[in-house]
């Protein structure tokens, strides 16, 4: 998640909306400029004078895998977006497969492969086996933060997961939103030591 995105009492009501396919390109630019110092996802993407394509293809794999087995959220006025995943809708199809190739030949880069997977199965490992919500990306664009639309997003996105009866689990690199996400009701269950430290956290609501 971006830096910045505490919610102000100034704030203006955004709605809050699934994002439609033609939207695509929107939802990816506010996910690559929100991003591109993020430790945890230049973890993931090859570091050099690609980088920034590689973000970019990454947050395009993102998308396509949550709007296939997930929901992609966006705002009325295509200023804040975020990326949710449903695992246990999740499909292994010929297309999910080429994505996945697609992003390891254009994104990790393959003698890096190992390693990334190595990461995503720690994070697995703390997920529960029930159905949740997996919250992969939210972002604001850099000149709107500071003004409530994450936190309105935020509060779209638990809604709908109550409502569904799913649990919300994330993880974040950036210390400073521990705060922003625990005032939204998440809490710390688990860290990774990494090449940098990855807070994860959950927001449960009762559900065991």
């Amino acid at each position: 998640m971006p830096q910045n995105l505490e919610h102000s009492p100034f704030s203006e009501a955004v709605n809050m909306k699934r994002a439609s396919v033609d939207q695509k390109s929107l939802v990816v630019d506010i996910l690559v400029k929100s991003f591109d110092d993020n430790k945890s996802v230049n973890y993931v993407v090859k570091q050099d004078r690609n980088r920034e394509a590689r973000i970019r293809g990454l947050m395009d794999y993102s998308y396509n895998i949550c709007n296939t087995f997930g929901d992609v959220w966006i705002s009325d006025d295509a200023q804040a977006c975020a990326l949710v995943l449903h695992p246990d809708k999740k499909r292994s199809t010929f297309t999910s497969i080429l994505w996945d190739a697609k992003l390891a030949l254009n994104v990790i880069g393959l003698n890096r492969v190992a390693r990334v997977l190595g990461r995503e199965s720690k994070i697995k490992s703390f997920h529960p086996k029930k159905r949740f919500s997996y919250l992969w990306f939210i972002g604001v664009s850099p000149q709107f933060q500071n003004a409530g639309k994450g936190s309105q997003l935020l509060n779209e996105i638990i809604k709908d997961s109550s409502a569904e009866g799913r649990p919300i689990y994330l993880e974040t690199s950036v210390d400073r939103n521990i705060q922003w996400y625990q005032k939204h009701g998440f809490e710390i269950f688990q860290s990774l030591d990494l090449s940098y430290r990855l807070y994860m956290l959950r927001w449960n609501n009762g559900h065991v």
